[in-house]
């Protein structure tokens, strides 16, 4: 009982080491994310211009959102994104990861670093080269006639049907490297005597796959969804160089929104009522899927 004290003590003196090394990050967070959000938070009960004074509103500026068409158009087109951020890279980087940690493949490391190359470059950059990918004389259009598929090229971006799915395609194309390192890198912690023992088994790729490999990736899965799917709520950058979205407002979504209230418009508040809308639907996304996979665990 006499070292009780000792061993808390002992205890609170890691414990202190622990906060000390997150004091830095958690010091930026607090200056660079929290403090900013909480300031929105304050502007969303005020209709406010951005430079004469505001007035106090209370909720209004939520409900003017809420009821506003648009907002749940834009809401809808990132529901829209989030089935291609989340559902091509995951499966198209789950598949390359299992390529690539069951067979050799010759200059692998090449590969691997051409996949996930989008995944540093600036957005800026992807959104100005499928501009030119996408144009009506552009690569895609020119090989589509080229193998005597003329008819199915098309004004991408500028189209009502296929612009959205177009933006869709380029985030899934950037996010594919992300999901196959992460993959990878979950299929090194798997212990090989699991796949030995499928294979005494009896059992091929596709049962070590479904028994072995997507089991263990349940933490990988987790982390590769939040990403994606926050990513697609935030898309904003794409959709500013590629179609400020149009055609029409087919394109718009939350970020392209609460940017041009701010900007354009001159409605901080709603703007702001925006941000923070987005801001809990990112949070509670986040909350179900840690949820869901410490369940499983």
């Amino acid at each position: 009982m006499a070292s009780d004290p000792a061993a808390r003590r002992r205890r609170r003196r890691k414990s202190l080491v622990a906060y000390l090394y997150i004091a830095p990050a958690m010091v930026m967070f607090l200056l660079f994310a929290l403090g900013p959000f909480l300031h929105a938070f304050w502007l969303s009960f005020f209709d406010w211009d951005g430079i004469t004074v505001g007035t106090w509103t209370g909720l209004g500026n939520y409900q003017k959102v809420l009821a506003d068409p648009l907002t749940r158009q834009a809401f809808g087109h990132s529901l829209v994104l989030i089935l291609f951020f989340s559902s091509i890279p995951v499966v198209i980087g789950l598949m390359i990861a299992a390529v690539f940690t069951t067979v050799k493949v010759r200059g692998s490391t090449v590969f691997r670093v051409a996949i996930f190359l989008p995944q540093v470059v600036s957005s800026v950059v992807v959104g100005v080269i499928w501009n030119w990918i996408y144009a009506d004389n552009g690569p895609l259009n020119e090989f589509l006639r080229a193998v005597g598929l003329g008819a199915f090229a098309k004004p991408w971006l500028g189209d009502f049907t296929w612009a959205l799915p177009a933006l869709g395609m380029i985030g899934a194309w950037m996010l594919i490297g992300l999901c196959m390192v992460l993959f990878v890198a979950g299929v090194q912690q798997i212990p090989s005597a699991l796949y030995d023992a499928v294979r005494v088994d009896g059992g091929g790729r596709l049962r070590e796959m479904t028994t072995v490999t997507l089991p263990g990736l349940r933490y990988e899965f987790g982390v590769v969804l939040t990403l994606t799917i926050v990513g697609a709520l935030r898309t904003f950058d794409l959709v500013f160089v590629m179609t400020r979205g149009g055609p029409g407002t087919e394109t718009v979504v939350p970020g392209l929104m609460l940017y041009n209230r701010a900007f354009v418009d001159g409605r901080v508040g709603q703007s702001c009522a925006i941000a923070v809308i987005l801001a809990v639907l990112v949070f509670a996304v986040t909350f179900v899927i840690d949820r869901l996979v410490s369940r499983e665990g």
